[in-house]
């Protein structure tokens, strides 16, 4: 057959299944999205679902004859209306796409990239905790797009099987000496927890530790790292991160951001494991919690500033405006990396959160659901004054409350009771 007859008889069901396609990932988009899409951006496809239509109204035969014969003209006129809509639409379209991307002021929520993913840490320090497979089955009910486990587990790792959920997976403190000291311990761990579930868990990252800058096990995660890294491309997963997680007081200045300076105990650990990452192509964990600063200094950081709820900048930096604490956070991180001479190391936000008892009056399930839920809608439309177009991708602390804790906030992080009852409304 020649192309052009095959093109007669595949096109048009080509043409429709893009176009129903587009349609379908709009519709997921918009239900699946934290942001309120304004109805105006329907129109664009709204009219060239019309356009659509009015073309497939005429059939090619009816236009194939004279331009004198009777009623030649109103169809050209009709498919002519028809192109016009469907120029006009894509113009439109295009237009406010453009216009969100410069949105300077709030949120936009479109920006021709992909936003960032927020999830949540879920850790094992409850008796009370629900079974693995309920705690996953609640993450896909409530669209939880990606996990971090602190540590394997092998009845968690079969229940996240199929699940579609990305996931960081860490490795316990104690492991690092032996994964950093031999290449076959890496081997090992990774064909003990990776391999079996390879081909069904989505292996987003891979973190070696967690919060050991400064500390005695911080001069294994460079070597640890690596083994780690050469690992897991060992077994076809060269697209799986490999990281660690520090603490933002690796910092002994943050403010205003652009002071932003690792300590003189970390400066050294900091610079190496930022020149790995930055020469592997890999990220850094970051875990910012503006909770503390505010609960430390509640008369001189507004709860409005902490929690995303600030219509006026509060500090201004130079050129760079804050409206809130975690922007002014990452950013003085951000600074301290330039210092180090690997600024572009993209961070992931490991731990971010707020709890819901135990310091009243600064603890409410009310202050963590605002908290959390602007946090989500913040980092999914918007960077940083000093990355304005860099999503973070960011995990929320935590899935439950967990018992075993000291007590006071740290057993009420959870955005669930330890039943697996929501503490309080929140949408990803």
């Amino acid at each position: 057959m020649e192309l052009v007859e095959l093109w007669a008889i595949f096109g048009p069901a080509f043409s429709g299944a893009v176009f129903g396609a587009g349609w379908w990932f709009w519709v997921d988009a918009v239900v699946c999205s934290s942001v309120k899409v304004s109805f105006v951006h329907y129109l664009p496809g709204i009219f060239a679902s019309l356009a659509a239509l009015m073309f497939n109204c005429v059939r090619k035969e009816d236009i194939d004859y004279s331009p004198y014969e009777e009623g030649e003209w109103r169809l050209k006129l009709w498919l002519f209306l028809a192109y016009v809509i469907s120029f006009v639409s894509l113009a439109a379209s295009v237009g406010l796409l453009i216009k969100d991307a410069l949105e300077k002021s709030g949120t936009s929520a479109w920006t021709g990239t992909a936003g960032a993913n927020v999830g949540v840490n879920y850790g094992f320090l409850g008796n009370n905790l629900p079974p693995a497979g309920t705690a996953i089955n609640i993450m896909k009910s409530e669209r939880i797009p990606q996990v971090r486990l602190f540590e394997p587990r092998a009845d968690v790792l079969d229940a996240l099987r199929g699940s579609g959920i990305k996931v960081s997976l860490g490795t316990r403190n104690e492991d690092l000496p032996s994964l950093a000291g031999n290449p076959a311990a890496a081997a090992n761990w990774v064909r003990y927890w990776i391999l079996p579930h390879k081909n069904n868990v989505y292996f987003g990252w891979i973190t070696l530790g967690n919060e050991l800058v400064p500390g005695g096990y911080a001069g294994y995660l460079v070597p640890a790292m690596n083994n780690m890294r050469d690992a897991l491309i060992a077994v076809g997963l060269r697209y799986t991160k490999v990281s660690t997680s520090v603490p933002l007081s690796v910092l002994s200045a943050s403010y205003p951001p652009s002071a932003g300076t690792f300590s003189s105990q970390t400066a050294g650990t900091m610079s190496q494991i930022l020149s790995w990452l930055a020469s592997t192509g890999n990220p850094i964990f970051l875990n910012c919690y503006p909770y503390f600063a505010y609960a430390a200094q509640p008369q001189q950081i507004s709860f409005e500033y902490a929690t995303f709820q600030s219509k006026t900048p509060v500090v201004i930096d130079g050129n760079f405006k804050y409206y809130n604490l975690f922007d002014a956070m990452l950013d003085a991180f951000i600074v301290a990396m330039q210092r180090t001479g690997h600024g572009n190391v993209q961070i992931v936000v490991s731990e971010s959160g707020w709890p819901t008892a135990g310091q009243a009056p600064f603890t409410s399930p009310n202050n963590a659901k605002i908290y959390n839920q602007n946090m989500i809608y913040h980092v999914k439309n918007s960077g940083t004054p000093r990355r304005p177009r860099t999503k973070f991708d960011t995990f929320i602390f935590a899935t439950f409350n967990e018992n075993l804790k000291p007590g006071g906030i740290e057993q009420n992080w959870g955005i669930h009771y330890h039943d697996g009852q929501r503490a309080y409304p929140l949408y990803f």
